[in-house]
């Protein structure tokens, strides 16, 4: 039986290339890129630009969506090109080549807002003893987004809701956490929302895997930290997710948890 063909946007990226790892071997892997990638069949173009894609998309049966725009800081310019008419190209070279699903690369950046609120203030800058209890966000929790960017992957996840709906395409949204070169936290914050690469390669692989019947769905890509305050328990039971990796392990310069393998 052939193996499924991924194409992959953005996989020159820090996540396209834990994932370029993850995958490889298991699924005949392409990348959309502006740039080419060593030992991957790339196409070599600009997602702001439909007509240039559009080649890219032939027999492919799942889109893993990485390229964009990453900055919380991008200005209005670059966020449209890249984060808003990009992924509207994206979402429609698929819809016309019969790609069968989108995995969508969104942001913690569309709920971090919630972090100027208590208890959530408190977590994220490390102050614990001020957190008291606190309710996970999860996929059902109003957005709050952070900066243009945030607003930008607001809109991706819209989209991927219009395009399920209107043209039966399986889109899953992943709001994926503060993934770094480092691969490890590297401020306070990160004790709450770090996601280790290992971690976000992992949860890009059950999605592409995901049943048929998965239509649409919206999960939060973050490593098993002690001090989160977004839900794991929806892509466990919906996917089978099991995070590797926490935070809490690199408390103290410990150095446990795993090493780097090459943000949000």
């Amino acid at each position: 039986m052939a193996r499924a063909t991924v194409l992959v946007t953005g996989m020159s990226g820090l996540i396209g290339g834990a994932v370029r790892k993850r995958l490889a071997g298991k699924y005949e892997l392409r990348a959309l890129n502006r740039r080419p990638v060593d030992g991957v069949a790339s196409w070599r173009a600009d997602i702001a630009d439909l007509d240039a894609i559009q080649p890219a998309f032939a027999g492919v049966d799942v889109v893993v969506h990485l390229a964009a725009i990453a900055q919380g800081g991008a200005g209005w310019d670059d966020v449209l090109r890249h984060n808003v008419i990009g992924t509207y190209n994206v979402f429609e070279a698929s819809r016309r080549a019969g790609v069968r699903r989108i995995v969508y690369a969104s942001s913690g950046a569309t709920v971090s807002g919630w972090e100027r609120e208590a208890p959530y203030a408190a977590l994220v800058a490390g102050r614990y003893d001020e957190a008291g209890a606190w309710v996970r966000l999860t996929h059902e929790s109003p957005t709050r987004p952070s900066a243009l960017y945030g607003c930008s992957k607001v809109w991706g996840e819209a989209l991927a809701r219009h395009y399920a709906d209107a043209h039966g395409l399986s889109a899953i949204c992943l709001r994926i956490g503060a993934v770094n070169a480092e691969d490890r936290p590297t401020t306070p914050r990160h004790f709450s929302v770090w996601c280790s690469q290992r971690d976000v390669a992992h949860l890009v692989e059950r999605c592409v895997a995901a049943p048929e019947r998965v239509r649409f769905d919206i999960f939060y890509a973050v490593s098993d930290n002690r001090w989160s305050y977004r839900d794991l328990e929806h892509a466990r039971a919906v996917v089978g997710f099991e995070p590797e990796d926490r935070a809490e392990d690199y408390r103290g310069g410990s150095g446990r948890g795993p090493k780097a393998t090459g943000a949000r």
